[in-house]
């Protein structure tokens, strides 16, 4: 049943399709089993016992693929695109989801290779993106989500895959309605639109936005955490979201005062606050409670920005408690909260509305909110010794001097209030509060209202009186209607006594109330006072405004309801100051500030506008503005007049069918008689030419910007074929002069496109209309070549409305217009913009590309469209074939042009696919031409083509020109076409050698095309193989080598390839990433020692330089841009600009880098190498008497040498590394290193260090030299051990006098040899005296290069190693010993240590030893007489020890002398210790008697 069903489904053609997709990998490992991966799409042949036959769709041809359980897949509806060898199986789920998964696959692999490459940053943001992903797929395929939460959803899902795409540099994925677009369902230019608009800031504005577009923040207080207020205070918390993103929180406490007595009065005193910055929400688990820091405010004075201290993380000065409080974002309007959410409605959710205006404001919703922030206050002590601590108190007044209650709000769900009492800020007589207060008045209370502020002096003695001293009042609004201006204010405050009576307002109200604004009828004189108050007010209000020009607009249908009542009672009196009003009305709506009342206007024409007989005094009174144009007194009003064309066409539309409504059509012919006339005088307006930049220009600039607007008002009473004439006759009247204003031309270009954007355009009948003037416009400014951007976007949407491989009629007839029109100024365009040089900006250059792209995707548009009739109507079009053969050559040039790598951003893909469709069509054209096919064609004629085309001798001419190119197309990694450019290769070799004798250009250009070519990621290992190997890798084509072994020149051709295969192994490690440093020395060498080309060697001695930088290795850096150096010369030679150098003298560039090496070295602290090029460059500015620069010179030169003496340099360790295996890249393969390790870097930081860089390699645990097996083994081992510097400056290092900071520097620098010791017995081991047997094999290891150098290791050139005896080793160590002391001693002397103890540890350490048997076993070893008796050549070296020995007693002695000076009091009893272990080690050791015999 299951293969009928299949059979069923096969037999149909692009009909639905059952999928099977993999949910289990399966490894097919048994016998003709058929390996599964999760994800993959099966296709079944047949069923047996429970396994399926089949094939997964990645198998080639379909052929047979194998056997596998049937629990391995599951069931999926899919339908089959193109059917055959090349079907894809495609999921019917929703394409989002589709995306989802195969591009999840796709990053997983490349997830692991970031781990690989140790980018951590990017694998764990990648890592948390997925799970991201995951989580909305679930979301997805649940299926109940709204329609809303799913669009929701898929953007957040499509976001965050452009994302990681874009990180991980694959393609980008056009979308629409946030899926993937077909390229072959819509035209080129609406996939070129999106593709731009994808590649814009947009999507990361996406990825950014999380959840701000209607979301409902619901905020709860949990619980306070930190330390318990007392009972008698009350918690005051209010919080704010403010749209910086962050949340803040206040938190305030009533109290008495600082004091602790009793108080009956309370008020309110600061206690703390808390910030939450939103990013961090986000960034977390919502659902989790949050724990706002609270810091206690300690500094009152600070109170006013204690939130912005913390943000700005200056709250070092604040105590710290807690706030738990819990938030969740919501995702919706409030509606659909609502109705999701019911819930929470129910547990008195409040709704906090935006402080200003909504976006619109329609009719019937009502608001009067006005905002005050108390500011601050400046006060008088008022005659106490101390500052005051005040208190506002405000009030809200009507006009009759009553309190209106419960008009203050504190925030939203709080309680009304009729008075607000301020934060009291103890002893300040300059308090700043800034705090926020609502005041939603009605409007019909406002007038006459004012705002009373009541100043008192908390007293915080026990009684905790409250004594009114002043106050202040400010009037909500003006007696013209206007309200109290938006902004800061600065009122007066007034004295007054305790028993003041304010209940009376109209006593103070006649004074003023302010430093900056008085009442109208105020005469009287401001009083000085110093003391003054500020509040800062914002007004939000649907029907009250501080402009007068717009109080007519709120009360909008009020006054146009008058106007046209006016009209319909006398319009021949009226009807053109009624005219001029709603002009005025019309034009305040423009304004910007206003813009927000159009969506007013245009719900009162569609539903409260009654003017049915306006129509006729409207379309009257306009034409006969227009119809006098010419007069320049009247042209300001007309401008006015016509920026408001859009409205007074709706008012005359709609009361022309209320008119028509209410008669039944009469008077039709009349009023298209009068809209004809009016056109025709806006006709005559338009046609009118003037030169420069005159009024007339700018009134037809003004018309020209909104008459489009005007097309769907008359679509609304006339045909559209009606609408597209008058629109066609009336843009068809412009004159064609392109000379005239630019701004004008630039208006008038753009009104074109908004007529292309309008939906008039969008029907075929009235496109074919407008059609021809749309072109005419557009070529004359293609052809004058301006306001290319604008023109670009009119073509765009020209050819987004043709649809592709439409055959309408309609269709083909615009193509013939088009392409009659515009085809050739189009191509001459794309050949113009393009051979422009590119703007140096990066947005002009963004621009400039965006043009360029959008001109190609409308010529392909074009192309795509056209049919063989185009094509041959085109061809016919020319009168001569010069004509046609500078057409031809315009187009291949073009061609040419599009192809090129820069003409589309590299993740552009899809644009290129659709270009190449174009290619290979026109390539199967080409090559199906009866003109070629030769086989057609008489001997005679064959023969004589051949002779002709064949290229013979002109292969010359392509040497070195196309080696580039050719080069370019072997790196693409198909086999076949690889071994097909092979001949090509050795055919130019070839015949370079016949003509040259060798083949130098080739080489060179070779060399220099295959380097930048790899170092963009071109080529792999099996490209460097088909130059090198002479075994054929692919089929029958043999390799570029064995190729060459045939010919007589084969030495030389075997010597290239063997170059340029070296070269290939060095770029292929360079680009792999492992050890960029080292690869880059390696590269450097190469080009200087093998190949000699002195500017590649240059341009990595600047990537080296730069990667020193970056990784703060200053002293290698240094040493690096000394290679540079090292090729200039002193001379005055002229040098070219080159890379970020400037065109200047040899001497310049020289002294530059001398500089600049100089400061590396500083920073470096290699300060001895400064000195030296300090004086090399001395010495030049000496020769020119440059005495300046001199005198600067040996400044620094002085500096360095403080430096050496004064600051303290860290001696680093060296570690020896070998890299042991096939694994490791070539530069490092089976190879030995000796690696300058970082400061404080000790070995086993160093370990794991390179363990990091090499995560697959195998630490090796012993130092033995590894056999052959690990050398060849396919495994990466490494092998680390620290060694030891040999200076080779012994003579300083041995002088007594030089300090320690002199000799560290030749301790450590200029180091070419490196020691290792390894301790083993030769013959039996004495398990009484282990230094008898004890012998030591020392390895010299000898570097390439000293360090430090260009690198911070360099590779080991030879080794040497020795056996020391027993006794040579017993001598070393004694010798090292004595010079640590002698040092020690020295600095304890010169007190150049911060403390006695390193003297100290060092005295016990070998005191002790000797006491224990240390030196004592060396007499025991070798001063016995058998040793003596078997070992005569060791007399020398025995007399030595014995030196040894008795010159450590000495130092011993004098080292415990300068102890005791320096010795602090609490380690005396550890330096009589010590001193008495001396002499018993003496003792022991015999060495009185031996100095009594010596003396």
């Amino acid at each position: 049943h299951l293969l009928n069903l299949l059979g069923l489904l096969y037999g149909a053609n692009n009909q639905n399709f059952l999928s099977f997709s993999v949910i289990a990998g399966f490894r097919g490992t048994v016998p003709h089993g058929l390996s599964l991966e999760i994800g993959d799409t099966v296709q079944i042949l047949e069923k047996c016992d429970g396994e399926f036959t089949g094939w997964t769709s990645t198998d080639n041809e379909g052929s047979f693929g194998g056997i596998f359980p049937s629990n391995y897949i599951h069931l999926k509806n899919a339908c089959v695109k193109n059917k055959g060898q090349f079907e894809m199986v495609i999921p019917t789920e929703d394409s989002v989801i589709t995306e989802m998964t195969s591009t999840l696959r796709d990053w997983g692999t490349m997830w692991k290779q970031l781990y690989v490459r140790n980018e951590g940053d990017l694998f764990h943001r990648l890592w948390h993106i997925m799970n991201e992903i995951l989580d909305l797929r679930r979301q997805v395929l649940v299926g109940h989500l709204t329609h809303d939460r799913m669009k929701d959803v898929k953007r957040h899902i499509t976001a965050r895959l452009d994302w990681g795409n874009e990180q991980l540099g694959l393609d980008l994925v056009p979308r629409k309605e946030y899926a993937m677009v077909d390229p072959e369902e819509i035209s080129i230019t609406e996939l070129y639109r999106l593709v731009c608009e994808f590649n814009t800031l947009e999507r990361w504005t996406r990825f950014a936005e999380y959840a701000w577009h209607h979301i409902l923040r619901a905020v709860i207080i949990q619980s306070w955490i930190g330390p318990c207020l007392p009972s008698v205070l009350l918690r005051e918390t209010v919080l704010y979201i403010m749209h910086q993103m962050y949340i803040f929180c206040l938190s305030g406490r009533m109290g008495a005062g600082e004091k602790k007595n009793a108080c009956n009065v309370q008020y309110r005193r600061p206690f703390g606050c808390a910030v939450l910055s939103i990013a961090d929400l986000l960034a977390g688990d919502s659902k989790d409670d949050l724990i706002l820091k609270v810091y206690m405010c300690n500094t009152e004075s600070d109170w006013y920005q204690i939130h912005e201290n913390i943000i700005k993380k200056l709250n070092a000065r604040y105590n710290l408690t807690g706030l738990a409080v819990s938030l969740q974002l919501l995702h919706g309007d409030i509606e659909q909260i609502r109705r999701e959410y019911t819930s929470m409605f129910t547990h008195g959710v409040s709704i906090t509305r935006k402080l200003g205006f909504s976006n619109i404001i329609m009719p019937g919703e009502m608001r009067n909110d006005l905002y005050i922030t108390v500011e601050r206050g400046e006060f008088e002590k008022g005659g106490k010794s101390v500052a005051r601590n005040v208190e506002v108190t405000m009030h809200v007044v009507d006009s009759g001097g009553q309190i209106l209650r419960d008009f203050i709000s504190f925030g939203s769900g709080e309680p009304p209030a009729s008075e607000y009492h301020s934060f009291v800020l103890y002893h300040n007589n300059g308090p700043r509060w800034a705090e926020l207060l609502k005041l939603p008045i009605p409007v019909d209370k406002f007038r006459g209202a004012h705002i009373r502020c009541e100043f008192r002096h908390c007293s915080t003695k026990e009684k905790g009186e409250k004594k009114l001293f002043g106050f202040s009042f400010v009037p909500l609004m003006q007696e013209n209607g206007r309200t109290l201006p938006d902004g800061t204010h600065e009122l007066i405050v007034h004295k007054c006594e305790e028993n003041a009576n304010l209940q009376d307002s109209s006593r103070y109200l006649k004074l003023p109330f302010s430093k900056g604004i008085f009442l109208a009828n105020n005469s009287q004189a401001v009083k000085t006072t110093k003391e003054s108050f500020w509040i800062t007010s914002f007004l939000c209000s649907t029907k009250l405004t501080q402009n007068g020009r717009l109080l007519s607009v709120i009360f909008l249908q009020d006054t146009l309801d008058t106007l046209f009542g006016i009209l319909d009672e006398n319009s021949q009196k009226y009807g053109s100051k009624v005219f001029d009003c709603l002009v005025h009305i019309i034009n305040l709506l423009q304004d910007s500030k206003f813009h927000h009342f159009k969506p007013v206007m245009d719900t009162y024409i569609e539903s409260h506008f009654a003017g049915a007989l306006a129509y006729r005094d409207l379309i009257k009174v306009m034409k006969w503005h227009i119809d006098r144009v010419t007069e320049v007194e009247l042209h300001e009003h007309i401008q006015e007049v016509l920026k408001a064309q859009e409205y007074i066409f709706k008012y005359i539309v709609q009361s022309r069918r209320l008119f028509s409504i209410a008669t039944g059509g009469q008077n039709e012919e009349e009023f298209r008689c009068c809209i004809q006339e009016l056109l025709m005088s806006v006709r005559f307006f338009l046609s009118q030419e003037s030169k420069g930049a005159s009024a007339l220009c700018q009134l037809q600039a003004v018309f020209l910007s909104s008459f489009p607007s005007v097309y769907s008002e008359l679509l609304k009473l006339f045909d559209v074929r009606e609408v597209a004439n008058l629109v066609h006759d009336a843009l068809g009247s412009l004159p064609t002069v392109m000379q005239g204003d630019e701004s004008l031309q630039a208006v008038k270009l753009q009104s074109i496109g908004k007529t292309v954007e309008s939906h008039l355009y969008t029907n075929p009948d009235s496109r074919y209309i407008l059609l021809p003037v749309v072109l005419h416009h557009l070529h004359m400014h293609l052809q004058e070549q301006k306001d290319l951007i604008m023109c670009a976007r009119i073509l765009s949407n020209i050819f987004c409305l043709i649809k592709k491989n439409s055959s309408e009629k309609s269709v083909l007839e615009e193509i013939d217009v088009i392409v009659s029109s515009l085809l050739d100024i189009l191509l001459r365009t794309i050949l113009e913009i393009t051979s422009r040089p590119q703007p140096s900006g990066s947005a002009m250059r963004l621009q400039f590309q965006d043009v360029t792209g959008e001109f190609v995707s409308c010529l392909l548009s074009l192309l795509r469209q056209m049919t063989d009739r185009h094509y041959q109507q085109l061809l016919d079009s020319f009168n001569t074939k010069d004509d046609l053969r500078d057409f031809l050559l315009q187009i291949f040039t073009v061609f040419r042009i599009l192809i090129r790598p820069e003409m589309f951003p590299k993740d552009w893909t899809v644009m290129r696919l659709v270009i190449w469709d174009s290619y290979f069509f026109l390539a199967v054209i080409f090559i199906n031409q009866l003109c070629l096919q030769l086989e057609m064609f008489t001997p005679s004629k064959k023969k004589k083509f051949m002779f002709t085309f064949i290229l013979g001798e002109h292969k010359l001419h392509f040497i070195p020109a196309l080696i580039g190119p050719f080069l370019e197309v072997t790196l693409i990694p198909q086999p076949d076409l690889r071994n097909v450019m092979i001949p090509i290769f050795h055919d130019m070799m070839d015949w370079e050698q016949r003509r040259s004798g060798n083949f130098k250009q080739v080489e060179a250009k070779l060399i220099d095309k295959l380097d930048s070519l790899m170092s963009e990621g071109k080529g792999d290992e099996t490209y460097r193989e088909l130059f090198n190997s002479i075994i054929p890798l692919f089929g029958p084509y043999p390799s570029l080598l064995k190729k060459i072994e045939r010919e007589t020149w084969r030495e030389s051709g075997v010597s290239l390839i063997a170059t340029v295969t070296r070269l290939m192994e060095r770029l292929l490690d360079y680009r792999s990433g492992w050890q960029k440093i080292g690869c880059t020395v390696s590269l450097l060498n190469f080009y200087k020692t093998e190949l000699n080309k002195e500017e590649m060697y240059i341009r990595y001695i600047h990537k080296l330089y730069d990667l020193h930088l970056k990784a703060q290795n200053f002293t290698e850096a240094a040493y690096t841009l000394l290679l540079y150096d090292e090729l200039l010369e002193w001379s005055d030679r002229p040098l070219r600009e080159f890379l970020n150098y400037p065109m200047q003298t040899e001497w310049q560039r020289k002294e530059y880098l001398h500089l600049t090496i100089i400061q590396n070295f500083d920073r470096g602290k290699c300060w001895e190498n400064g000195i030296i090029l300090c004086r090399k460059i001395a010495e030049q500015y000496e020769s020119y008497y440059d005495y300046r620069n001199l005198s600067k010179m040996r400044m620094m030169e002085a500096s360095l040498y403080d430096k050496i003496m004064d600051q303290q340099r860290l001696e680093p360790e060296f570690f020896r590394v070998g890299f042991y295996g096939k694994k490791f890249p070539f530069f490092l393969r089976n190879k030995e290193f000796v690696c300058r390790g970082h400061d404080y870097e000790r070995l086993e930081a160093f370990q794991q260090r390179m363990l990091n860089e090499f995560p697959h390699a195998i630490a090796m645990q012993h130092a033995n030299q590894p056999d052959e097996t690990i050398f060849q083994a396919e495994a990466q081992y490494l092998q680390i051990y620290a060694v030891t510097p040999i200076p080779e400056n012994q003579e300083v290092l041995q002088r007594d006098g030089i300090p320690d900071n002199i000799k560290s520097f030749y301790k450590v620098n200029h180091i070419w040899r490196f020691r290792y010791d390894r301790p083993f017995h030769k013959g039996t081991k004495d398990k009484e005296n282990e230094f008898k047997s004890l012998w030591v094999e020392r390895t010299t290891l000898i570097l390439v290069q000293s360090l430090p150098g260009i690198s911070r290791w360099f590779e080991v050139e030879k080794r040497e190693v020795v056996e020391m005896s027993p006794l040579e080793n017993a001598i070393e160590v004694l010798e090292n010993k004595n010079q640590q002391l002698r040092t020690l001693i020295s600095q304890c002397q010169t007190r150049q240590m911060q403390n006695i103890n390193p003297l100290t540890m060092c005295l016990n350490g070998v005191i002790d030893a000797a006491v224990n048997g240390g030196v004592t076993r060396y007499q025991e070893a070798f001063f016995v007489k058998e040793y003596v008796l078997n070992h005569p050549e060791d007399g020398e070296k025995i007399t030595r020890l014995r030196e040894l020995m008795l010159e450590q007693a000495q130092i011993l002695e004098f080292g415990l002398a300068v102890h005791e000076k320096f010795v602090p009091q609490d380690m005396r009893p550890l330096h009589k210790k010590l001193v008495d272990q001396f002499f018993v080690m003496k003792s022991s050791l015999g060495i009185q008697v031996y100095e009594q015999v010596h003396r």
